[in-house]
């Protein structure tokens, strides 16, 4: 049986109820999955449960960028930037073909946020903490570098002083959390989306499992575990109030909401890092056919499953590029796409949203429960880590076991191997030479390498099998593949999370929904009335991220 295909799930629910599990994992996103990796490999028996799907809330809705954090050194939180620093170096080399080397243009104008020397010393410590080697490390560029790296600033030619130039990565933030999930079954773990976790399950006061809920059959469940991790990320404290254990620090969430135009409307040439008139910071970066912008961070005490993107943040966001980039024009009708997610932040009393620390924290309760909040992408791997460290610490104490120590530095994610960036290339070259006879260009060799690496290659082989035009083949045969071997579940697992159609490519979901929707429908059996039920969850979600009514406040409700 195969426990990454979606249709092998009774059998995968069988097996969850019929074992008890050293631990239980609740919550899908990255660190999550980062949990159920790191513990699988050191030989514990672990689930994954996911109300949603993978990655459906915060760890598909962030900058995706695996970064070092650069104004959090400007904020002093030193341990913070070095471990994240290191940490983008480690989650590059496990993973090449998905989180990629970018480099970040930082603008520097006369009474900007950073000045030439504060950002020249301010970006040599960041290298040297963050352990940068070689040509990723910064450069201070004058103003004519500047405006040769990127035109589009010659509008602010009269207050710009140069700029810094130094390394990022950029990664699809849902493929990394699905890696992780895939790597963490090839090791063992039982993972599962559409699980949602009802409540606790108690044994003289101790949590001992969960009670769950099917959210495609409606079957109700118990999974029996020795520890349960809450890593549920905005419903952290859902849960441990539930538990009875909301004492103490909380979580303080933040909304951050990201728009996405057509490259042609906004053409930068490299990702940028830039001023925003409030005093924020904003980045605009290229990605494929389409550059986003982002992000908003603004308090949220509303409903974490349905986030409104209003008005005020369409144009907060416009306003900040066409203030930088005077000959931008960009107008709400430029915007094909957009997203908007929470931060589960650590609330802190007298504090801004921007000004709250990014770091990770572990709440236990009298009952056993584990809770882990707050932290960054880039750091999920370390959060993880600390997690894993404390389970086996207690199996250790507590039950008289042990277990190899954490080594998820080494685990390559699937996808791979690849020995570096250079192998990367070469494999998309091979990629783009299988493609260019079917008649798809260049860009469609650089999607499905950043996005599947050398699964790619599976995926050509099935597109075969389909009669269609190339486009069509290909989404079909990427569906397919998303339904075998990565736990797909419904047609917008694979528009967003599974391909991130959805956001970078919306024109593409429009020209192959039907042949998806009806592959789908063949692939679960569905009925003629659960097949309009998804093709019109599909089209609701195509108006909410590309269709704006801003008649009242409530916006348009995000639900993917």
């Amino acid at each position: 049986m195969s426990s990454l295909s979606s249709i092998n799930r009774k059998a995968i629910i069988e097996k969850l109820k019929s074992e008890t599990y050293d631990l239980v994992v609740i919550g899908g996103g990255i660190t999550g999955a980062g949990i159920a990796l790191d513990a699988a490999d050191r030989g514990m028996n672990v689930a994954l449960l996911e109300k949603n799907d993978f990655a459906s809330g915060t760890s598909s809705k962030s900058t995706k960028l695996i970064h070092g954090g650069l104004r959090y050194l400007k904020q002093f939180e030193i341990g913070l930037v070095r471990e994240v620093g290191r940490e983008r170096a480690i989650v590059h080399r496990l993973a090449p073909h998905l989180v990629l080397a970018e480099k970040m243009l930082l603008p520097l104008l006369q009474g900007g946020t950073f000045g030439p020397l504060g950002t020249s010393v301010g970006l040599f410590v960041y290298d040297l903490l963050a352990g940068v080697k070689g040509e990723d490390k910064r450069k201070m560029l004058n103003k004519k570098q500047t405006l040769d790296k990127e035109p589009l600033l010659k509008g602010q030619s009269d207050i710009l002083n140069g700029s810094g130039y130094y390394a990022e990565y950029r990664t699809d933030d849902a493929r990394l959390t699905i890696e992780n999930i895939k790597t963490a079954v090839k090791n063992g773990a039982v993972c599962i989306n559409y699980a949602q976790v009802e409540g606790l399950v108690y044994n003289d006061g101790q949590v001992a499992g969960t009670r769950c809920k099917d959210l495609d059959s409606g079957e109700l469940f118990e999974i029996k575990a020795t520890y349960v991790v809450s890593a549920a990320g905005p419903w952290v404290d859902t849960l441990r109030k539930k538990d009875g254990s909301l004492k103490g620090k909380r979580l303080f969430l933040s909304k951050g909401v990201h728009i996405v135009v057509p490259h042609d409307r906004f053409p930068v040439r490299q990702s940028l890092y830039f001023d925003v008139p409030d005093g924020r910071m904003m980045f605009a970066i290229p990605r494929h056919r389409v550059t986003y912008i982002g992000t908003t961070d603004t308090p949220y005490d509303g409903d974490p499953d349905n986030i409104p993107i209003n008005q005020e943040d369409v144009d907060y966001l416009l306003n900040a590029v066409n203030h930088m980039f005077p000959g931008a024009e960009l107008a709400t009708s430029d915007v094909e796409s957009s997203w908007a997610g929470l931060r589960p932040l650590i609330y802190e009393e007298g504090k801004s949203a921007s000004e709250m620390s990014r770091k990770d924290e572990i709440f236990e309760s009298a009952s056993g429960l584990i809770s882990i909040a707050g932290g960054k992408l880039t750091g999920y791997r370390k959060m993880a880590e600390r997690i894993t460290n404390l389970i086996s610490q207690k199996f250790g104490r507590e039950q008289g076991r042990t277990f190899q120590p954490g080594r998820t530095e080494k685990i390559l994610l699937s996808g791979g191997p690849f020995k570096d960036a250079n192998e990367v290339r070469a494999y998309r070259q091979n990629i783009n030479s299988r493609l260019t006879p079917l008649g798809l260009n260049s860009y469609y060799a650089d999607y499905l390498v950043s996005n599947y690496g050398k699964q790619t290659g599976e995926i050509l082989d099935k597109l075969e099998a389909f009669k269609d035009e190339p486009e069509t083949a290909l989404a079909r045969a990427e569906a397919w593949y998303s339904v075998y071997q990565e736990l797909a579940l419904r047609p917008m697992d694979f528009f967003n999370r599974r391909t991130g159609r959805l956001y970078f490519n919306l024109p593409s979901v429009k020209a192959v929904m039907e042949p998806v929707l009806r592959d789908f429908q063949s692939y679960f059996q569905w009925s003629d009335s659960k097949l309009d039920a998804e093709r019109a969850t599909v089209l609701e979600e195509i108006k909410w991220v590309s269709t704006f009514d801003y008649s009242s406040q409530e916006g348009k409700a995000v639900s993917s």
